[in-house]
This record gives structure tokens, C-alpha cells and sequence, in this order.
């Protein structure tokens, strides 16, 4: 094979290029090694620290970080992001966080770690990248997996990226936006949760969604009664202009008393779930505090219900208004009330027997849970009505 006299030149330019660029590097490699071990660390990480600023200062590109936890409070910012982020997802997107809770109607997807997610808004291009890191933190010994120490866990945080010049406008818009948005699309899927402490390391707020079916239309109180109370709640609902105007918390809070078994009828909860406990050692003091200190933790919109069947036995300083606004007393179940849970057990409007259950219930004391106990005795109306009847009839007699 004849190779030209060029090809020959150029075949050495090739290897003499080749050869400088590996001794450059191998140079490097050697520097790099010896700086590590004779230049101190503090002076290494100087000129690193500098060099660093220095090649930010000439790129293009701002970046906010939005961590998840601001100390142990939930960064509202971040979770607006992750929610908006959740309905931003494209086919392009290559890693989706699925999550869905047993009562939850819908799957929650929500962008994954280290997924890069690109958002148009008035045209400008904004890159979303979620960044964890991860982290060790105790456990307490209740939880299932007693027999780990520590539990896996991970810190997170958004990196917003976009062209520097377009600061004021993320900032005063976009970020905006995402809160408002957030906000909406939380409305959409609200759901109702029932809050507690799990008592670990540190104090976490733990949830569950509480699915309950009962409804205004279904509970068994004075139309009249049940009608000041929608209004009263709705009218706070709509006031929030109004409480800040006047300079109250936007809080209310009910007090329900009555008979046994009256209250708890109406809020039928399961008996595991409710706990009863005697503690000599809570004081007056003690209480309010407690009392005063949901309502200075709980943020606003809120409204707290207090349920007691012997409302005199309380002190002046509980019933004031400011801790509990409205004071409603859930008397014996009237016929109104049993007309509602006729419709709600027996799915009847009106029977012959309603009269006679009427005359009754003018002259003895019941409460919507006995009710309700006789009528779930049986599937059949005539059948109900008639052991309704007999039971009203024993505690007439004095039985």
C-alpha cells in the first residue's frame, strides 16, 4: 500500500496531538493530587468557592430553590409547586410519582425525583427539576418496623430555572400563579382529613381521610335549629374580608349539648374511635390554654366543635364568647327529627303509624339513638314502626 508523503505529515500531526493531550492530562491529573495534599483545605475551598461565583456571574441562568420543610413547617410554597406541577405532566415526561390512599377517589401523580419538567407561562420557558437527598432520622418504637433504629427518608427541594431577566416576573407573577392554581385544584379534590400527633423524635402531624357519610339532610335535629346553624356556617364561610377588616381571627366555635347519646347520634362515630378518659389532674388553667392554643396554631378559616352533655357544669371562662361562639342545645328527638330518621333507615315519608308515634313522643323523653336502635331491629316498616311503638310505650309506663 503507497501512502503519500501528506498522509504520512498528517498521521504525525495526529500522534504528536494525541500525545500532548495525554500529557496535559496526566500534568493535570498529578497537580490536581498534589494540590489535594499540600495546598490546605480552607485555601482549596476558597479559590473553588470564587471560581464557582465567577462562572455564575457570566451565565444566563437564575435558579430559586424552594425547599419542602422551612425547620419542621411545611414549606406552602413547595407543596403548591408539587400539586401544579402534578397537572403539568406530558407524555414527555419519563418518571411519574403515583400515590393513591385507600379512601381517595383518584390517583395522585405528582412529578418524581430528578425529573425535569418544562413550564410555558406568558412564553417564557421555566425548567422544574425535584432534587433529593437522602437522609436518617429515628423512628419511634411503636411504628410496624420496630426492629430498625432508623428510618430511610429523604429531604427534597424544587430547583426553579429560568433566564435571569425574567426575575420580577416569576417572582411577582409565576410564583403567584402557582399558589392560586394550587389552591383551586385543591378545592377540586378536597377531602376532608382528621388530624393527630404521632409522637416520635420529633412531634409530626399525622392524617386520615375522614369519608363520613352523614349530611345536614340526614341528621336528626329542629328544622329550625338546623337551619340557623347552615346560615350561621355559611355566613362565616363568606367573611373573611370581614374578620380581617375588624381585626378578629377568621374562627368560630361551637358548643353542642344535650342528652347521652343525642350528640353522638348525631355524629355517629364508630366506638373505636372514640376515646373517654378520667384525669383528675387537668386543671381549668390547663384546659384553656389548650384550647386557646388550637385556635393560635390552626392558621384561619377555622372552626372548632365542642360536644358535652352538662353544659352548666362548665366554668364561665369555657362558654365565653371568642372560644365558643355559638352555644346549640340537641334536645330529645322531636317529631321532626323522627321524621328524618324514618327517611333515613325505612325510606318512608309518611306511614298511618306516625300519628300514634307522634302522641308519644310528646310525652316521653327519647333520643334520636334509641330511635334509630329500634328501627334498625328490622328490615320490614310495619315491623319498626310497631317495636317503635311498644318501645315508647315501656318508658311511658315507667319499664
Amino acid at each position: 500500500m503507497f501512502c503519500s508523503p501528506e498522509t504520512i505529515r498528517s498521521s504525525k500531526r495526529a500522534k504528536t496531538i494525541v500525545s500532548v493531550a495525554t500529557s496535559l492530562t496526566a500534568s493535570a491529573l498529578l497537580f490536581r493530587a498534589i494540590a489535594n495534599n499540600v495546598i490546605p483545605t480552607a485555601v482549596h475551598d476558597y479559590f473553588s468557592s470564587n471560581l464557582q461565583k465567577l462562572s455564575t456571574c457570566f451565565s444566563s441562568q437564575l435558579t430559586l430553590v424552594i425547599q419542602e420543610f422551612d425547620g419542621l413547617i411545611a414549606d406552602h410554597m413547595f407543596e403548591a409547586a408539587n400539586v401544579y406541577l402534578g397537572e403539568k405532566l406530558s407524555p414527555l415526561t419519563l418518571r411519574i410519582k403515583v400515590n393513591k390512599l385507600e379512601k381517595e377517589k383518584e390517583l395522585e401523580l405528582t412529578v418524581d425525583k430528578a425529573e425535569e419538567l418544562v413550564d410555558l407561562y406568558n412564553g417564557v420557558k421555566l425548567n422544574w427539576v425535584l432534587v433529593s437527598s437522602p437522609i436518617e432520622r429515628p423512628i419511634s418504637n411503636t411504628r410496624s418496623n420496630e426492629e430498625e433504629e432508623f428510618a430511610s427518608s429523604e429531604i427534597r427541594h424544587f430547583e426553579l430555572s429560568f433566564h435571569k431577566k425574567h426575575r420580577y416576573m416569576v417572582l411577582r407573577s409565576n410564583l403567584p400563579y402557582i399558589l392560586q392554581k394550587a389552591k383551586a385544584i385543591g378545592e377540586e379534590k378536597k377531602t376532608v382529613k382528621l388530624h393527630t400527633i404521632v409522637y416520635n423524635s420529633t412531634d409530626y402531624w399525622s392524617s386520615i381521610n375522614l369519608d363520613h357519610p352523614a349530611t345536614f339532610d340526614t341528621m336528626a335535629m329542629d328544622p329550625d335549629l338546623k337551619k340557623f346553624l347552615v346560615e350561621d356556617l355559611n355566613r362565616f364561610i363568606g367573611r373573611k374580608q370581614y374578620y380581617k377588616r375588624v381585626g378578629k381571627p377568621w374562627k368560630r366555635g361551637y358548643l353542642l349539648y344535650g342528652p347521652p347519646d343525642d350528640i353522638d347520634c348525631l355524629i355517629e362515630l364508630d366506638n373505636k374511635a372514640i376515646s373517654v378518659e378520667d384525669d383528675d389532674e387537668v386543671s381549668l388553667s390547663g384546659l384553656l390554654n389548650f384550647i386557646d392554643g388550637l385556635w393560635s396554631s390552626c392558621g384561619e378559616e377555622r372552626i372548632i366543635v365542642f360536644t358535652t352533655n352538662h353544659e352548666d357544669c362548665l366554668d364561665p371562662a369555657l362558654l365565653r364568647p371568642g372560644r365558643m361562639n355559638v352555644h346549640l342545645h340537641m334536645s330529645y328527638c322531636s317529631f321532626s327529627g323522627f321524621k328524618t330518621l324514618a327517611s333515613n333507615y325505612l325510606q318512608i315519608q309518611e306511614h298511618t303509624l306516625f300519628r300514634d308515634i307522634k302522641d308519644l313522643l310528646e310525652k316521653v323523653e327519647t333520643t334520636p339513638a334509641e330511635i334509630a336502635e329500634e328501627f334498625m331491629k328490622s328490615d320490614k316498616v310495619e315491623v319498626a314502626l310497631q317495636g317503635l311503638i311498644k318501645f315508647l310505650q315501656r318508658k311511658k309506663d315507667g319499664n
